[in-house]
């Protein structure tokens, strides 16, 4: 943002400190949404389902990231009203957007995590 303000629907500029769309990099370059965005692009979960699929994360953690999902527009909580609770959660569609891009993120880590290793190897020992 140069100077001028701008409107909630005006491109962003995330190299500026004031622009707020560093907040919307700094939720969705969590490690959590990284991975609950695109697990939400297979469809509907419920939350024993995110618990089982993605390993290490707290139900403290699940429940921080999907409400922040949900007030950013990226998630939707669908509450059936039934007993017991059934709860779910889908993207919406600027999630589905977002999720295109993670995805290949997420692809790019698990083809190239050997190569991080080495480098890292590499370096720790060159420091060492």
């Amino acid at each position: 943002m140069t100077g001028k303000k701008r409107s909630a629907s005006s491109r962003g500029d995330v190299y500026s400190a004031s622009c707020p769309s560093r907040v919307a990099l700094e939720l969705i370059g969590s490690k959590w949404a990284l991975l609950i965005v695109p697990l939400l692009d297979e469809g509907p979960v419920r939350n024993g389902e995110f618990m089982r699929r993605i390993e290490g994360i707290s139900q403290k953690m699940l429940t921080q990231t999907l409400r922040e999902l949900e007030r950013n527009g990226l998630v939707e909580r669908i509450d059936y009203q039934t007993v017991p609770p059934h709860v779910e959660y889908q993207l919406t569609a600027l999630g589905r957007s977002l999720s295109r891009t993670l995805v290949v993120v997420d692809q790019w880590a698990e083809a190239n995590i050997a190569k991080l290793v080495s480098a890292q190897q590499a370096f720790d020992q060159a420091a060492g």
